[in-house]
């Protein structure tokens, strides 16, 4: 069974930093993009960041360019959200998701499994 495991969410002052992890299990990933998204209260799900297979291509919503930065180990399954310089208005419920393709996309359809998410908060 292919499952997507996040860890490293919780409450954080402005400005401060967390790193998310997503662990993947049943399956490899290694051939497929990475991705995650994000979910506040009464909105819809975005974009945050995306990396290719080979780790050689990231992509990123202007709302976390230059703050957020998207790697992977695929020699561990596993890809990673470094956080930082973080606003209030980045809190919300983070998810991982891998996607068939082998480059990054910012269309939440275009991903086939997902993570249960992990939340982060981030206060004033």
């Amino acid at each position: 069974q292919v499952q997507l495991v996040e860890s490293g969410g919780g409450l954080v002052q402005a400005g401060g930093s967390l790193r998310l992890s997503c662990a993947a299990s049943g399956r490899t990933f290694s051939r497929n993009a990475m991705g995650w998204f994000r979910q506040a209260p009464g909105k819809e799900r975005e974009f945050v960041a995306a990396i290719s297979w080979s780790t050689r291509s990231t992509y990123y919503a202007d709302s976390v360019k230059g703050r957020f930065t998207i790697s992977r180990d695929n020699a561990k399954n596993t890809v990673y959200l470094q956080m930082n310089s973080l606003k209030p208005e980045d809190t919300a419920v983070y998810y991982c998701a891998a996607s068939s393709l082998l480059y990054g996309t910012t269309w939440p359809t275009q991903y086939d499994y997902w993570g249960q998410g992990t939340q982060v908060t981030v206060s004033s």
